[in-house]
């Protein structure tokens, strides 16, 4: 067990080689594993310093963030993996080159940690305007809510738009 306030030398010296073998058991991939095992202690890192000073737990905190991460990961892929099949439908007049397909996956992986870290509801709206096509008030009677609400909705929305591209 850790003693409270441990240096961040000190817990990397400590659990370091344990993350990296747990990691390293759920990616089946020492790389991915390190790279994991690496932002984990950035995390730790970049703490507001009164966090680390209480820290006490060092393994359920770094499982926690290196949690995290792993959803992060495995997201990144199952959006990247969507992006590859959709440009394997494409006509070869349409195809992109590396640095664009690499732009492209940025974006939307922008776009989906903003979609993420709406509420459902506001979610929701946005999607089926934006995605299905469909006006305020089909939307409205869909999610139960008033058409003033879905107005809200599409407001904060556009404004988590705003800020992913500022």
């Amino acid at each position: 067990m850790a003693q409270s306030g441990e240096s961040i030398a000190v817990i990397y010296s400590n659990h370091h080689g344990w993350l990296m073998r747990w990691l390293r058991a759920k990616l089946q991939c020492a790389d991915h594993a390190a790279d994991l095992a690496q932002d984990t202690f950035v995390r730790l890192l970049t703490a507001p310093p009164e966090g680390r000073q209480t820290l006490r737990e060092p393994r359920a905190y770094l499982t926690t963030v290196a949690q995290r991460l792993l959803i992060d990961h495995y997201r990144r892929l199952s959006l990247e993996q969507a992006w590859l099949e959709t440009l394997a439908q494409q006509p070869d007049l349409l195809m992109q080159s590396p640095e664009e397909r690499l732009l492209v996956l940025e974006a939307l992986q922008r776009i989906d940690a903003m979609l993420d870290g709406l509420p459902p509801l506001v979610r929701n709206a946005f999607l089926l305007a934006h995605v299905d096509g469909l006006a305020y008030g089909e939307i409205a009677r869909r999610l139960a809510v008033s058409e003033r609400s879905i107005k809200r909705y599409m407001v904060q929305a556009f404004e988590r738009c705003i800020l992913l591209i500022l």
